[in-house]
């Protein structure tokens, strides 16, 4: 079993969730927004509860190559609105229809479906607004990288390609563990890649071990929803539980077993330790990071 994260971790985690909070409330002011029920459903849909994870990352990756924290935190937040922004449309009534996020209500039961469309459209492009700004890095050739490579991790090929994969399994049922793997690497760890990645993309370094890392945790952080699912209650969580088993779409749990799934994710958790070895005792905080997407309760 994977130790238990640190104090040290969980303290970062709060920290740089409240800055990516911080950084938030300014990029999404309203004071002088022309659409202002607009903007309110924005920051609905982004500010609040949140571990913020995937933030945690660009800031953690970033630490390894000496990346100013303001350019991390920047990114960070423009990730996370590409990421708020797919959880506002992917609880429509057409999606996946949940009434309940984070322990309240989703953005269209608060406002209504056409609003929280736009808000979600409205989260998206603002990620690629902060990405093009000078604040985010002086050189226009890393945000032209951080750009293409947020699009690449958010489309077709990734997130959105995902979730389409996601709902053709409704209608034909996916059985087959290497096709759910494939799926969920695009739903959920594209934007984990792209996390760890932004780190070095700040840095100007190589990607490909924190791309060998972040594919690991992305992989374990789902087989771990899918625990948390079977294992944990609807008020734990915040949201409905074992939707995707009574749509009849395979988890990893139907998969793998209860007990397999979990053995499969403490796997991943030190296969993801293991592809930082070469950056010795900085990438202690990613290696918590690991194992926390494993033993996390909510």
């Amino acid at each position: 079993m994977a130790s238990s994260p640190s104090k040290d971790f969980e303290q970062m985690l709060a920290d740089v969730a409240a800055q990516t909070e911080a950084v938030l409330q300014k990029l999404l002011a309203s004071d002088s927004a022309p659409a202002q029920r607009l903007v309110e459903s924005m920051r609905y849909g982004a500010l609040g509860p949140g571990k913020r994870l995937r933030p945690f990352f660009v800031v953690a990756a970033g630490r390894l190559f000496d990346v100013p924290e303001a350019f991390a935190l920047r990114t960070g937040a423009a990730l996370e609105c590409v990421h708020c922004y797919s959880l506002i449309h992917d609880d429509l009534p057409a999606m996946d229809d949940d009434d309940m996020r984070r322990g309240r209500p989703t953005v269209h039961r608060a406002f209504d479906e056409a609003t929280a469309i736009l808000a979600g459209d409205s989260l998206l492009t603002l990620a690629f607004e902060i990405l093009a700004d000078p604040a985010t890095h002086g050189d226009a050739e890393v945000r032209a990288t951080l750009i293409g490579e947020l699009a690449r991790a958010a489309g077709k090929d990734g997130m959105a390609g995902g979730q389409m994969l996601d709902l053709q399994a409704e209608a034909d049922p996916v059985h087959v563990l290497d096709d759910v793997v494939r799926l969920q690497a695009m739903k959920t760890g594209a934007l984990f890649r792209f996390a760890c990645e932004a780190g070095a993309i700040l840095g100007k370094a190589d990607c490909a071990p924190l791309r060998q890392y972040a594919e690991h945790i992305g992989l374990a952080f789902q087989i771990a929803d899918d625990v948390l699912d079977v294992e944990s209650t609807p008020e734990a969580l915040g949201k409905a539980t074992q939707k995707d088993r009574d749509k009849g779409k395979a988890t990893f749990v139907d998969l793998l077993g209860l007990e397999g799934a979990k053995a499969r994710a403490e796997a991943l958790a030190g296969e993801a330790i293991d592809a930082l070895a070469g950056y010795g005792s900085k990438a202690d905080l990613l290696r918590q990071a690991a194992r926390f997407m494993v033993s996390r309760r909510k």
